[in-house]
């Protein structure tokens, strides 16, 4: 026992010094300042752009939005199989093998909507909040007038502080149920393979996160303290791991958790597919390097799926 608590303590510590070292590596480091770049390393940070975009789509897809599907199924049949054991009016009623209705999905679907109407929220009552500067505008009404492109002018992609906050939040979520897994893991093999299956990932999600941060223009401290509140969200959620009793309400706890992360994932593929992609993409510059760029990030991250 005391050795299981020893490696859980190791991978506490592992899981704070990684993501704070991976995080404040771009903030830190003015070599990564995009906005002081000129020639082949604005060119350079441009594909980093893009791999670090292709790592947000594969954590969200084949990470945060299959785990959540999962925990959703599995613990919704739980439930099932619970009042399914409670009722006495028929003693053949079984439980379902699976879920008919797409309650993963569903929930999903909330958390996109839910920073869907924030946002819409915040540009009725507060205009500009959550909309690009106009030079930002203006760059991309010359673009789309520029070439032999025919398509409509399309709108900028925003610099909205609610979607770095959103993202932040979301990884959050996703940090303290990764944190939670290792934590509850009752051997030292099976939480050994559990925490280097979360840091062979975290570690470039947290410099995406970072090199975002960067990009929009966030300042020094509040991008440090940002990657530090993010830092503490997986030691968080493995100390609560390690603290948590099990009772009666353990199933309803399951759920709870579930839901969360099914919401955490939906807020997520918000702000990929919304903000993170176009801004990449923006530029017409290199499509096709952009694309293999892209591509790489959600190889790296869909090959990590198969142990993680």
């Amino acid at each position: 026992m005391e050795a299981l608590l020893g490696v859980k303590l190791g991978c506490l510590f592992a899981l704070l010094v990684l993501t704070l070292t991976c995080g404040l590596i771009p903030i830190y480091f003015k070599w990564f300042q995009i906005d002081a770049a000129t020639g082949c390393r604005r060119r350079i940070l441009g594909f980093l752009g893009c791999i670090s975009a292709g790592v947000f789509l594969g954590a969200g897809l084949m990470h945060m939005t299959a785990d959540a599907l999962e925990g959703i199924e599995s613990e919704i049949h739980k439930v099932l199989a619970q009042n399914s054991t409670r009722s006495k009016g028929n003693s053949s009623n079984e439980a379902p093998d699976h879920v008919e209705y797409p309650y993963g999905e569903l929930i999903i679907s909330l958390g996109f909507f839910f920073v869907f109407l924030l946002e819409s929220l915040a540009s009725q009552c507060c205009p500009g909040a959550a909309g690009g500067s106009t030079v930002q505008e203006e760059e991309w009404g010359k673009t789309c007038d520029s070439g032999f492109h025919k398509h409509p002018p399309v709108p900028p992609p925003s610099q909205s502080p609610l979607r770095a906050l959103v993202l932040l939040l979301a990884l959050s979520f996703h940090s303290v149920f990764e944190g939670l897994a290792v934590g509850l893991q009752t051997s030292v093999a099976a939480t050994i393979k559990l925490c280097v299956a979360v840091l062979s990932h975290k570690g470039l999600v947290v410099f995406g996160v970072g090199l975002r941060l960067v990009k929009i223009g966030t300042g020094s401290r509040w991008a440090t303290l940002s990657i530090l509140s993010l830092a503490l969200m997986s030691p968080l959620g493995l100390s609560l791991g390690l603290s948590v009793a099990t009772g009666d309400s353990e199933t309803q706890q399951g759920l709870v958790q579930a839901v969360l992360e099914g919401i955490a994932a939906g807020t997520f593929l918000y702000v990929t597919f919304l903000e993170i992609l176009p801004r990449e993409l923006a530029s017409s510059e290199a499509p096709l390097a952009k694309w293999g760029c892209v591509a790489a990030g959600f190889a790296f991250m869909a090959l990590i799926a198969l142990w993680a």
